[in-house]
């Protein structure tokens, strides 16, 4: 595969620039507000964030068909068709980059879904789970770096989930106090904690899924509509 070298005039990345967490695989947010993934470098000009954005776009059709397969920064990029000096211009390190591809993937699936109008709270899981099962590779680069996240006191990948889990929860127990209002879920279970609970059955039935693909993710996610029903 030929090698793409990184534009001479590309701008230097700007140290002070703060990385910012955006969509993951839970509560899509509005499509019309949703602002584009930022993790990693992405330039100061538009030629720079649209090169970043092309290299994701490459490395999500490499996850799509093998996930994360443990290789280099430099394998990486060599899959993908540019320099490893170029993929560094963007992402210092194999995490920063992985974590980049997972927050771009899930980005380009909430633009694609649209505005579909408002979720049920109990739906709202079980279909981004099934939305992840459609680009293979997905869930276990989401797994891959969710423990990496927990072998490490900081990162990227640490400061990405420990964002994604306290909005996730907080957006899903919004919602439940909404259709608690709306009379379409029961009243005698406690939003918060139940939010809780469905985040992780939702992340342990992918990690089963995972291991045995005969799992029922959705249909079993579903359940949660029954059990909250009035």
């Amino acid at each position: 595969m030929s090698t793409a070298e990184e534009p001479a005039d590309e701008p230097a990345p700007d140290p002070s620039a703060a990385p910012a967490p955006a969509p993951a695989d839970a509560p899509a947010p509005d499509s019309s507000t949703a602002a584009a993934p930022r993790i990693g470098r992405a330039g100061s000009y538009s030629k720079g964030i649209a090169r970043r954005q092309e290299i994701l776009d490459r490395a999500i059709e490499v996850f799509r068909q093998r996930g994360a397969d443990g290789t280099s920064l430099r394998r990486i990029a060599e899959a993908i068709g540019v320099s490893h000096g170029a993929l560094l211009h963007y992402f210092s390190s194999r995490e920063e980059l992985l974590v980049a591809v997972y927050e771009h993937a899930e980005y380009r699936r909430d633009l694609a879904k649209g505005d579909r109008g408002r979720e049920r709270s109990v739906d709202v899981m079980a279909n981004a789970a099934l939305a992840n099962l459609e680009v293979p590779g997905l869930v276990q680069l989401y797994s891959t770096l969710l423990a990496t996240s927990l072998e490490v006191e900081t990162g990227p990948a640490k400061e990405y989930f420990t964002a994604r889990f306290e909005r996730v929860r907080g957006d899903l127990e919004c919602r439940l106090r909404e259709d608690q209002a709306a009379g379409i879920v029961r009243a005698d279970v406690d939003p918060a904690r139940m939010a809780a609970l469905i985040v992780a059955a939702s992340d342990g039935l992918q990690i089963q899924w995972l291991l045995e693909p005969s799992i029922e993710l959705q249909e079993t996610l579903e359940t949660f509509a029954v059990l909250l029903a009035p």
